[in-house]
Formats: structure tokens, C-alpha cells, sequence
């Protein structure tokens, strides 16, 4: 039952009905005549002539390796040929509507590392040459239209060993001009937007290390680039739709566990996970190819045979308002007030693929289906083994540089901080994680060790608590650069957990020994909150600050409790299959989705346990 306390400040909205849940989804589309992957595409709708693809390659097709020229239009329903490129191009990408567009930059068919400087113009019928951007490229970013675009990012042709680029190149409808660069290189990205002084860049990989796709997401104010809210799935060849406060990503690829179906919506803020496509895929069509209300997927590599296909899918969202997570209204018919969360006490807990070495204090990066376990504690001693997790599977890779356990970590598992641990009893050392491997960063103002109350992202961090040679209150924040000493909690402890996203926001929960305390940090000073219903240490956690869980630990014994955070208390949900403690969890995952694994049963332990709850609407008691 909410309060009235524990809703103030929350916008309460009236409404005649009850608007619809944030889910929108795909169906079954036209097939295009000539399947094949890494096309471009561009369009504002799925309604008659709405979209124009064209170029691409089809490794397995009748002339191995060819870039394609072939241009089709789609009716909503079917596809059909119409003029050619001027030349046969593929990793393309284009902006624009159906009679008015461009077909920017890629690789020609013989000469796959020339790249090209080339922009073919259409005009509802056919193209025609026209003004190059400054910088020859292959799988770039285009958004905009005709009269004010952007590209961005790629790959510099003829430098050897695959590379990408921070380059962007400003379009005014006669010229291109290079503008502020990039903060993270990236090739095989996708975007939105739709002028030259408001787009977003998300995803891509960047070579040579070309095992993981990124998740960082930069906005562009028509002078430079910032980073804002990450993807919750680091992807490379994805594509995208949309405005820069408004946008889709869908598809993909990992590389592990390969092809995606996976639809992320963008509002502004932070992205959402929304409805799956029916088929994973990769390098579709990349473009400003709809709206993140509609938009296709069609194209790219599948896990159909052939290979490289002609599936098309279409995407819609409710017309209506839409439902967010935390949102609250009145239905003003039956003055009831009711509220969206994405988590009830019906989600539950099942089992997930084990690791490969049991261990327990792991550094824990991202999500239920992109996870990463750093370092660890087992029969062998510390280690700095580092295991990633695709969904099916986990998959041993660098390891970290100095071997340690019972550390600090925050991120995604593209981008992750590794910090602290043991030993010796409390290092200072911090790593950053780029998807692949380890790199010594800043190091800590105050080495420590003994603790999961951290929380953020690879630019906005925070650790709280902890130990050294007992336990401690020292607060730290990340600012992507390194450490900066903050107002110390409250309450000292060890063996904590954590909740949050940046380090202006978050709590500190539980701790050693077996603490139900929680406190609050907002950026300047620590707030003590709803207190925990079982007091524990060495666990973990899964959601933001305002919306997550905690699970496992020591209570003492072995903790099988779940429970949900909601911004203001703590409630009881359904149970791990077995206690655990020293489990690692992902801290960046979210209420309705996590992942529990390895830590001490005991013995030491590889076991998973992946946690699923769904979405919905429920009514607010208020009192």
C-alpha cells in the first residue's frame, strides 16, 4: 500500500481512460525482392511509399562478396524495384523521406577496405551524384534530411587493420562541414534525428577490439557531443529510428549470443525494453527508416537460411498515452488511482547456465542477458579470472591486471570500473573494462574492501562504506577520470549492497554485520530510508535507485530472501532455490530482470539463478 507520503512529488495525471502500457509491437511485413544485410534505408512511415532501402551485400548470393545497387519502395504491403544506384554500395547509410533523400559513404564491391566519400541524391525516381562529405567512410551514422543532416562515426578506408572514428560532418542542404568530434570512436553504430543540430549515437563496436558491442549512447546540441543514458544492451551493426528525444533500437549483434531480437525505446532520458522482433538480425537497414512509434526492421543477417534474408517487420506503438515505469494517474471515471511498475511479487526465480570456475566477491558489470563477473575468491585463492555472460552461456576472457576479490564494480559489460578489494587489505587500484580487457585507471583516495555498495555507470560512480582494517563510512563518486572524496554515510559497515545510476543518486543497503539500515545519497549528503526486512551483508542487487531488488547474503545463515526496493520501503518477494552469499549480481539490470551468480552455498559455487517478473498496472491504496 503506497501513502500519501510515498507518492508526493509523483505527477498525478487524470485521465477518461486508462492509458496503454509501455510495450508497442512487431509483425510480419513485405519481403523485399533482393535479401541481403548491411543496406541503408531511410522514410517516415510504413504507409504507401513510405520507405527506401537500398545497396547492401549478400555474402552467400549468386556473385559472392557483391555490393548491391538495387533500390526498392515499399507500399506498407510489398516491395518493388526502382532505379538503381549509381554505385553498387554496401555498410550505407542514408537520410531523408521517399523524394527526398541521400545515400551516403560506404564500401564498393571488389575493394570492400576503399570505403568511399560518395553521396548519391534521390528524388522520388532516381539518383544523382552529388555533394561528397569530406572524409571517405564505411558503416557510418547518417541522420537528418535533405536541407540539415549529419553523418557520423565510421571507418577511415585504407588504413590496414580495421579502425573507427570520432569524425562528424555537418550537412546545411548545399555543403559539409566537419563539427565536434565524438567522445567514443565507434563504426557499425545507428542513430536518430532529424537535424543537423539535435541527433543521437548509439551502440556500434570499436575496432580492433571487435569481440563486443558498445552501449554508450552521445547526443548531439548542434556543437558538441555528451554522453546520456546508456543502452541496457551493448549491440554493434544495430539499427535505429526515431528523433534525439524520441527514438528505436532494435536488432544487432553481441557477438555473443549472436543476432538479437532485442527493441529498446528512447525518451529523452533513459532507454526502455520494449517488445522483441519475431526474428534476430543484424546489419538491417540502417537509416532514418520511421518514427519511434513506426518503424521497420528488413534486411540483414539472420538466423534464417539463407543466411542473409528478406524478412521485413513493422513497428508500432499505441497512439495513445503511453505508460512509463513510475507513472501514476487518476482514471476520472472511478477516481481510482493506479500505477505502472515493472515488478510484482509474482516474478520468480529460475535456474541459469553455471559459470566455469566457482568463486564468490566478484566485481559485477550489467545485465541479465549481457553480464560480466571480475576477479573472484575460491579454493584457490584470489583470482583475476573474468567470465561474460551472453544469456546462454559464459565465456572466460582477459583477465583483470592485479588478481583481488571482494571489490568495488560499476557498468555495463561494455563499459564497466573494477576498484578496490583484496589483497592487500584494501587497494586502491581501479581498472576500466571496455568490453574485452582490463586498463589501470586513477586509483581510489582510500583503498578498501568488503562491499557491493557501489553503484553507476563507467562515467558516474559511487562507492560507499566498506573495509580497511575495520569496517568504514568513507563515500567516494567517479566521475569517468577518477575519484573524489565525498560526505561520509552515516552508519559504517562492510559487505553492503547497492542501488543506482550515477553518482548524484543512489542507496547504500544492509552490510555487516547484518544491518537492515539504508541510506540515500543525492548527490551531497546521506538520508537514512526505509529500513530492510532482514538485516544481511555480502549480496547483491539489481535496479535503480528508486525501482530494485536485493538477494542473497549472510543473515546469518545463507539468505534466500528477495526484496523489491520501490523508493520508499522494502517488500518480500519469492525466493532463490538456495541460500548464497558473496553472490555477484546485475547491479545494472532492473527490478523485472537480474541475474545471481556464483558465491559461497557453502562450498563455493558456479550456479546462475536468473529472476523474471512482468509488467503492470496496479491500483494505489492511498492513506
Amino acid at each position: 500500500m503506497a501513502t500519501l507520503k510515498e507518492i508526493k512529488g509523483t505527477t498525478i495525471q487524470f485521465r477518461d481512460s486508462d492509458p496503454e502500457v509501455y510495450a508497442g509491437s512487431w509483425s510480419s511485413g513485405g519481403a523485399l525482392n533482393s535479401g541481403r544485410s548491411l543496406l541503408g534505408g531511410f522514410g517516415s512511415t510504413t504507409g504507401a511509399g513510405g520507405n527506401i532501402v537500398f545497396g547492401g551485400d549478400n555474402p552467400g548470393g549468386p556473385s559472392p562478396s557483391s555490393n548491391y545497387a538495387i533500390t526498392e519502395s515499399y507500399n506498407g504491403t510489398a516491395w518493388t524495384e526502382v532505379g538503381d544506384l549509381n554505385q553498387g554500395r554496401a555498410s550505407v547509410s542514408g537520410f531523408g523521406t521517399t523524394t527526398a533523400g541521400f545515400a551516403i559513404a560506404g564500401n564498393y564491391s571488389g575493394a570492400p577496405a576503399a570505403g568511399s566519400n560518395n553521396v548519391e541524391s534521390w528524388n522520388g525516381s532516381a539518383w544523382t551524384e552529388t555533394t561528397e562529405i569530406n572524409s571517405a567512410r564505411i558503416a557510418g551514422v547518417a541522420t537528418g534530411i535533405t536541407t540539415s543532416g549529419l553523418f557520423s562515426t565510421g571507418t577511415i578506408p585504407g588504413s590496414g587493420t580495421p579502425s573507427s572514428t570520432i569524425l562528424n560532418e555537418s550537412w546545411n542542404g548545399s555543403a559539409w562541414t566537419e563539427v565536434g568530434d565524438l567522445n567514443q570512436a565507434r563504426r557499425d553504430a545507428a542513430g536518430s534525428g532529424t537535424t543537423n543540430t539535435a541527433a543521437l549515437v548509439f551502440g556500434g563496436r570499436n575496432p580492433p577490439a571487435n569481440t563486443t558491442g558498445l552501449a554508450t549512447n552521445e547526443l548531439w546540441d548542434g556543437s558538441s557531443w555528451t554522453e546520456v543514458g546508456d543502452l541496457n544492451l551493448a549491440r554493434m551493426l544495430l539499427s535505429g529510428s526515431g528523433s534525439s528525444t524520441a527514438a528505436l533500437a532494435f536488432a544487432g549483434n553481441n557477438p555473443t549470443p549472436g543476432r538479437l531480437t532485442q527493441t529498446e525505446q528512447w525518451n529523452g532520458t533513459s532507454w526502455t525494453e520494449v517488445a522483441e522482433l519475431a526474428n534476430a538480425r543484424m546489419g538491417a537497414a540502417n537509416g532514418t527508416l520511421g518514427s519511434s512509434t513506426s518503424s521497420l526492421a528488413t534486411g540483414g543477417e539472420t538466423t534464417l537460411s539463407p543466411d542473409t534474408q528478406t524478412v521485413t517487420e513493422e513497428w508500432a506503438f499505441p497512439t495513445g498515452t503511453a505508460l512509463q515505469e513510475g507513472d501514476m494517474w487518476f482514471n476520472s471515471a472511478s477516481s481510482t488511482l493506479k500505477g505502472y511498475a515493472k515488478s510484482t511479487p509474482a516474478g520468480s526465480w529460475a535456474s541459469a547456465p553455471s559459470m566455469n570456475t566457482a568463486g564468490a566477491f566478484f566485481g559485477s558489470l550489467g545485465i541479465q542477458t549481457a553480464a560480466v563477473a571480475a576477479g573472484r575468491y575460491s579454493p584457490a585463492g584470489q583470482q583475476g579470472i573474468s567470465e561474460s555472460y551472453d544469456g546462454t552461456s559464459w565465456s572466460e576472457g582477459n583477465d583483470l591486471n592485479t588478481a583481488r576479490r571482494e571489490v568495488g564494480s560499476f557498468g555495463t559489460n561494455a563499459a564497466g570500473i573494477i576498484c578496490g578489494g583484496r589483497p592487500p587489505n584494501g587497494t586502491a587500484k581501479t581498472e576500466s573494462y571496455n568490453g574485452t580487457s582490463y586498463t589501470e585507471v586513477n586509483d581510489m583516495n582510500t583503498g578498501r574492501s568488503d562491499t557491493m555498495g557501489n553503484w553507476g555507470i563507467s562515467t558516474s560512480g559511487v562507492w560507499a562504506s566498506g573495509y580497511t582494517t575495520t569496517e568504514v563510512n568513507n563515500a567516494e563518486t567517479w566521475d569517468g577520470t577518477s575519484w573524489s572524496n565525498a560526505t561520509v554515510v552515516n552508519t559504517p559497515r562492510s559487505y553492503a549492497a547497492g542501488l543506482g545510476r550515477s553518482n548524484t543518486d543512489g542507496i547504500v543497503i544492509g552490510g555487516y554485520p547484518a544491518r537492515t539500515i539504508v541510506e540515500q545519497w543525492d548527490g551531497s549528503s546521506w538520508t537514512e530510508v526505509g529500513d530492510l526486512n532482514e538485516g544481511r551483508a555480502s549480496w547483491n542487487s539489481s535496479g535503480t535507485a528508486t525501482l530494485g531488488i536485493v538477494f542473497g547474503g549472510d543473515s546469518p545463515p545463507k539468505s534466500v530472501n528477495t526484496e523489491l526496493w520501490n523508493g520508499t520501503s522494502w517488500t518480500e518477494l519469492n525466493n532463490l532455490s538456495a541460500g548464497v552469499g558473496g553472490n555477484g549480481g546485475t547491479k545494472n539490470g532492473s527490478a523485472n530482470t537480474g541475474l545471481s551468480f556464483g558465491g559461497t552455498n557453502p562450498p563455493y559455487t558456479a550456479q546462475s539463478e536468473q529472476w523474471d517478473a512482468p509488467s503492470a498496472v496496479v491500483t494505489v491504496t492511498t492513506s
